[in-house]
Parts: C-alpha cells; sequence; structure tokens
C-alpha cells in the first residue's frame, strides 16, 4: 500500500537531472519513482513543483535562535565574551527545548529534513527532534576549561545511550567537542577515549578564525587540524565546522583522514572569519556540506540562502564564475550534507530504499520563469516561502506552508518570552 504519492512533479532524480515523474513512499521510504498506478492513502499534485531530497543543515546551534538579533556586529570572541557566553549562563533546560522547536520550525518551513546540533541540555533537544518529527544529528558541546568538563563527558556518554538511533532511527548522537581552544590535549584524549568506548563520531570547530589558528601554532607548533591528528581525534569519523583558515598541508591530512566540513558561508560572513577554500576542499575529493550555524550568527536558519552564498562567495572570492556551479552547490545542501553527517545511505538522495526525506518547492511566482534549467532556478532565483511541502521518514511536517506537528502560536509566544527574559537577566548581573 503507496501511502504518500508524489504526482507528477519535477524530480531532482540521482543522476542529477531533473524529469517529472512521481515519488511513491510507503512507510518511511521510497518505494516507486517512475509513472506509478498503485492506489494511494494520499495523493499530492506536484504539477508545477520542484522535488529535492530535503535540505541538510550540517552545523547548527538550534536553542542560540532565542539569540537572534541580541547580539550583532561583533568580533567573535568578543561577542561570544561579552554576549553570547554570560546570557547562556542563564538558559535553563526549558528554554533549550523551546528554542530548539523554534529552530526545527524554522528550518522545516524552508526545507531542512535534518541538522546537526552541538549545545547542552541535549536530552531536550532530543525531544523536540522526536516530537516535531525531524531528523538529526545530535552532540552535547563540552569545553575542558568549563568547571563543567567532567560533567559533560558523563552527560555526553549518557546522551548517547539513551538517544542514538531512537525516534525511529531519526537521532543519531556524535561527541561534541566544542574546539581545540575549549578542549586542551588531556581532555580531547578523554574524549577520544570515549569516542572509542562507544563507537561514536565527533562533531568539533576547527580553524574557524586566523587568530584561533595562530595561537595554536604559537601554543603547539603546529596547526589545529595538524594537532588533531595528533591527538587521535580524526581517527573516530569528524565532521569539522568552518575550517577557514587551512593550508594545503591541512587539506591533505583532511582529504586522508576522511574529514567531513561543515561550510557555514553565511555566519562566516557575518563575523568576517574568512573565506573557507571550498573549491581547494572540493578538488582534493573531501567530502563539504552546508550548514547555517546559530540563529545568532547568521541571524536566519535558511539552507536555500546557505546555497546560494555558497555559489557565489567562492566565484567572486576566486574571481572565478566557475568556481562553485549550482549543481555543485545543491549538492552541498543534499546529498554532500547527508554524507557528512555519516547518513548518505539513507538520505540526501530522492532513491528507492532511501528515506523519504523530502522537499516540494511550488514554482508558481514569476520568478521561477521561463523555466531553462531548474537547478538554477534553485539556486539563484527561489525563495524559502517557495517551500510548500516537507516530508521527513514519510510524514508529512509541512502541508502546503502549514506546520503539522508543532503549535506556531504558542511557539512564537514561549520563544519571544524566554528569549527576552535571558537577555534581561545576562543585563542586570
Amino acid at each position: 500500500m503507496v501511502n504518500i504519492l508524489l504526482k507528477g512533479g519535477d524530480v531532482l532524480c540521482a543522476d542529477g537531472q531533473v524529469r517529472q515523474t512521481d515519488i511513491a513512499i510507503t512507510g518511511s521510504v521510497i518505494t516507486q519513482i517512475g509513472i506509478v498506478t498503485d492506489h494511494a492513502e494520499r495523493i499530492i499534485n506536484c504539477q508545477d513543483k520542484l522535488i529535492i531530497p530535503g535540505f541538510v543543515n550540517t552545523h547548527t546551534h538550534a536553542a542560540m535562535s532565542l539569540f537572534r538579533s541580541y547580539a550583532d556586529d561583533m568580533m567573535l570572541m568578543d561577542w561570544l565574551k561579552t554576549k553570547i557566553w554570560p546570557a547562556e549562563e542563564n538558559l535553563t533546560a526549558e528554554d533549550v527545548y523551546w528554542g530548539s522547536l523554534l529552530a526545527i520550525a524554522e528550518m522545516l518551513k524552508t526545507g531542512t529534513t535534518c541538522f546537526a546540533d552541538m549545545y547542552f541540555f541535549m536530552p531536550e533537544v532530543a525531544k523536540a527532534v522526536a516530537e516535531s518529527g525531524i531528523r538529526a544529528v545530535l552532540s552535547r558541546g563540552m569545553a575542558g576549561v568549563a568547571p563543567t568538563a567532567n560533567q559533560a563527558l558523563a552527560e555526553s556518554e549518557n546522551f548517547y545511550k539513551e538517544w542514538h538511533l531512537a525516534a525511529n532511527g531519526r537521532i543519531t548522537v556524535m561527541l561534541g567537542p566544542h574546539a581545540p581552544y575549549t578542549c586542551p590535549p588531556d581532555y580531547l584524549k578523554k574524549v577520544t577515549a570515549l569516542a572509542e568506548k562507544l563507537g561514536s563520531q565527533i562533531h568539533i570547530h576547527l580553524s574557524e578564525t586566523a587568530g584561533e589558528v595562530a595561537d595554536c601554532q604559537k601554543q603547539y607548533g603546529k596547526s589545529p587540524i595538524a594537532l588533531m591528528e595528533e591527538l587521535g581525534v580524526l581517527d573516530h569519523g569528524v565532521l569539522a565546522a568552518h575550517c577557514v583558515h587551512v593550508s594545503p598541508d591541512d587539506i591533505a591530512i583532511m582529504k586522508n583522514k576522511n574529514i567531513r566540513v561543515a561550510h557555514n558561508p553565511g555566519s562566516n560572513m557575518k563575523l568576517a572569519s574568512g573565506v573557507a577554500p571550498i573549491p581547494d576542499m572540493l578538488n582534493a575529493g573531501i567530502c563539504v556540506g552546508l550548514g547555517t550555524d546559530g540563529a545568532a550568527s547568521n541571524n536566519n536558519l535558511d539552507m536555500l540562502e546557505e546555497l546560494r552564498l555558497a555559489a557565489m562567495l567562492h566565484k567572486v572570492h576566486r574571481l572565478d564564475p566557475l568556481a562553485i556551479p549550482a549543481k555543485t552547490a545543491v549538492d552541498m545542501a543534499t546529498s554532500q550534507g547527508a554524507n557528512a553527517l555519516g547518513l548518505n545511505k539513507a538520505t540526501g538522495k530522492l532513491e528507492v530504499t532511501y528515506k523519504a526525506d523530502i522537499t516540494v518547492f511550488d514554482m508558481q511566482e514569476p520568478h521561477w520563469h521561463p523555466r531553462h534549467d531548474r537547478l538554477s532556478l534553485l539556486t539563484y532565483a527561489a525563495g524559502a516561502r517557495d517551500v510548500h511541502t516537507v516530508i521527513v521518514d514519510g510524514k508529512v511536517l509541512l502541508d502546503n506552508r502549514q506546520l503539522t506537528t508543532i503549535d506556531q502560536e504558542r511557539l512564537i509566544a514561549e520563544a519571544d518570552r524566554r528569549g527576552m527574559r535571558l537577555v534581561s537577566q545576562t543585563n542586570l548581573k
């Protein structure tokens, strides 16, 4: 029995070509791509619609949506030390639940079906993921220099045991040491030992700013990438956020160790962190996905915007209009993102047996015409408001632009109240 039939849409097929056809979904997976004549419980008319794999957001701090617009136009370390870290000290578990749900609602409404998150109070994030129906790769952020360093290791182990492969397999768990500048070598050795014990992978910020790299060179005589190699961090499957300031030697290590990169062009531009050498990484055969980072440093979670920025930023930076073509940018937002999260055999493509994680764009607005090239239109012309339907794990989570599992009115009221309280508490200190 076909549960959902997407009928007559323009489908981005696994071979990269767009064809008008049908997609049948049974349970949580795609069971047919082609002309489907079987009876379906629900038929969604996809005429004048583009059907693509759902976007995969490879790096977020979801609950930081509560700090959106609170502190902008600052240097990264000044922003963290004087604004964000003091405000985060006021966070409660319930705040993180509502902040994460706010992020999930925004991501679903802009076409994202899976995201990677690093934060704290992670059971609350997992609860929001489980209830909303989205797919996620979750990590409890750990700082070795913090008073909670050992507690974070214990919480990470417990979180992995409780939530890895939970929610019908929609949740996977990684370990989340924040960065080399907050996790000294002795602490990172403890993280790698825990990764070995659990069989888990690692999500970490690497080489985000020039200052971070210079400090690492001064302290340890090598780059953050080379230091991670020496400490054995790279032997456990690493999702590395940013990788802005990396050398050819770093790129060689990254390729050799199969580091997967979460490229965050919007956040890197806003914080003036720099421009990652993404064309060089792609030429070296490194897997690069796209991420938004947190909504406090972006300031939205719109993956379509990141897709467009990735396609355009590297063109102007290299003075090369061929640097990142539209198809490459779309791959980074979908199949390569899934690969970056270790989910490449499950999601990221529209293919039979893959999970039904699907985003449907309405192409009726003027900016979708004429339709010479659908992927060009998606990359350079489409808007997030064109997202019409979002399906995750075979369930419709956005139906004709309306959320089906989240009470948006209540969510916005909770998020507003909690966000304003957090900032007012910080300002009183």
